[in-house]
């Protein structure tokens, strides 16, 4: 058996309950302004990774000092700290989170993909190695999404914002990858999203309610650069919050299983952590209640809850805790969730077991 499953059945071993299902959360902070009740809040769920939100012009050394009061706040487990996973979108163009003194400007992913591959995972390395800098571990991104031709700007929340590498599986997939590689050469996690893809949409489930993809099946040829980020060793995918009615109509794709567990786990053998798209303000998920928005992601064979809203997961934590209690089917789940994520963190070069 290899080390690292040792390190991190070590790690989970040594966890109190409330420790574990705290690994489950990611809750946002704004550097620009970091609202210590909020990270006091999250500290007592043990959440074990936080989003940095918003926009920060404040450059790696700010943003450096701000994680690591952050991480001096994160648990311990057997005497050994277990570090935080640090995220952010730093995508380029007009979402990139992070800016400032040590960061460049990124340009859009539209621009990134009229480059080499080559050029493109030297720069990825690079615009890495600033997020680490910075105490970032983990990038929420590349966005693997394809958006037709045909479709473009009409495509609210990719091609609105040039947010795609191109037009066609086969442009974007070299250029996802690539992104992908640029990252892990320097040490940070990279996070294939939104699957199934945003692509054939046209409203932002990020402002929008009821977004259908009604174009999109289990064998699209716009899930091909999903499929081969996957077979690359892609460690994170996000899931969207689109419902895709010729997958699922009766589920949003972030709580559905024939999604997640069907197409992810098992059509794609994917291994890796599947995290959520914000489940904390996105207008797509509004309608469910909050702590069974994180029910729902999770039943459905998700792992990581991502929220926009701290002030939402000890509700969200209680109910998984509650669940598990009752569900020894559910509580599996949730310990092999726990497990991809201190894989994760072992994979990071987070967790140490000496």
């Amino acid at each position: 058996m290899s080390a690292a499953p040792t390190c991190v059945d070590k790690v989970f071993g040594a966890m109190t309950g409330p420790q574990r299902v705290g690994q489950l959360f990611m809750g946002a902070v704004t550097p620009s302004a970091p609202d210590r009740q909020r990270i006091r809040l999250m500290h007592q769920s043990h959440v074990g990774s936080v989003f940095l939100a918003g926009r920060s012009s404040a450059g790696t050394q700010a943003t450096k000092s701000l994680v690591d009061s952050l991480q001096a706040q994160a648990d311990t487990v057997a005497g050994s700290r277990v570090p935080l996973l640090v995220s952010t979108d730093q995508e380029g163009g007009h979402v990139q989170v992070l800016s400032g003194p040590g960061f460049s400007t990124i340009p859009s992913a539209l621009v990134q993909g009229s480059w080499s591959t080559s050029s493109l995972r030297s720069q990825a390395a690079t615009w890495a190695e600033q997020l680490r800098a910075a105490g970032v571990n983990l990038n929420l991104a590349p966005v693997a999404d394809v958006v037709p031709a045909s479709l473009g700007k009409n495509n609210a929340p990719i091609g609105g914002y040039d947010r795609e590498f191109g037009h066609t599986a086969a442009t974007v997939t070299p250029y996802s990858n690539a992104f992908a590689a640029g990252m892990a050469q320097s040490k940070v996690l990279a996070t294939f999203k939104h699957f199934p893809g945003l692509g054939h949409v046209r409203g932002n489930t990020d402002t929008t309610a009821n977004v259908v993809d009604s174009v999109t099946t289990r064998t699209s040829s716009s899930l091909e650069p999903f499929r081969s980020g996957i077979k690359a060793g892609a460690p994170f995918v996000m899931i969207s919050s689109a419902t895709y009615s010729r997958i699922d109509p009766n589920h949003q794709a972030v709580f559905s299983s024939v999604v997640i567990k069907d197409m992810l786990r098992k059509d794609l053998g994917f291994k890796g952590v599947v995290v959520s798209d914000d489940l904390g303000q996105a207008v797509a998920v509004k309608a469910v209640p909050p702590a069974e928005r994180a029910l729902n992601f999770l039943s459905a064979g998700g792992d990581l809850v991502l929220t926009i809203e701290p002030n939402q997961i000890p509700a969200m934590a209680k109910a998984v805790q509650t669940r598990m209690a009752q569900n020894p089917a559910f509580r599996d789940q949730m310990n092999q969730s726990v497990h991809r994520v201190l894989t994760a963190k072992r994979q990071a070069g987070l967790l140490t077991c000496e």
